[in-house]
């Protein structure tokens, strides 16, 4: 399923935050990126529908296994992308912000192309 970038970046936040502490709630999606809870709110539900995450009865959020994949999928690239730039002398500032703005338009090929690239060293 094709999702949009900002889907992507919820996943991705959910997924870093899940890594993090036990729980997770829209308000600390909503901190942690910076948005307003009506936003997140949105998002979620946009998100449940299509079947990536699920929120039991006490607003907890939990990646299902599809959301999960997107979301490691995504957080990889991330984090490839952005140690890319650093070796290539960019600050860790604005590499992580290249990195985002590129994660969700790059090709699976050019991708691929370039992690194999950069561990080869």
């Amino acid at each position: 399923m094709l999702i949009q970038e900002s889907s992507e970046m919820y996943l991705e936040t959910i997924y870093i935050l899940s890594e993090k502490k036990s729980s997770v709630r829209s308000i600390d999606v909503a901190e942690y990126m910076g948005f307003s809870k009506p936003s997140v709110s949105r998002a979620v539900g946009l998100l449940k529908e299509g079947g990536f995450i699920t929120v039991d009865k006490n607003g907890f959020l939990s990646l299902t296994e599809e959301g999960k994949a997107r979301a490691m999928k995504v957080y990889e690239r991330h984090e490839v992308l952005t140690n890319m730039f650093i070796s290539l002398g960019v600050d860790e500032e604005t590499a992580s912000e290249d990195a985002c703005r590129i994660e969700h338009r790059i090709s699976d090929s050019s991708f691929e192309a370039i992690k194999k690239h950069f561990s080869a060293k």
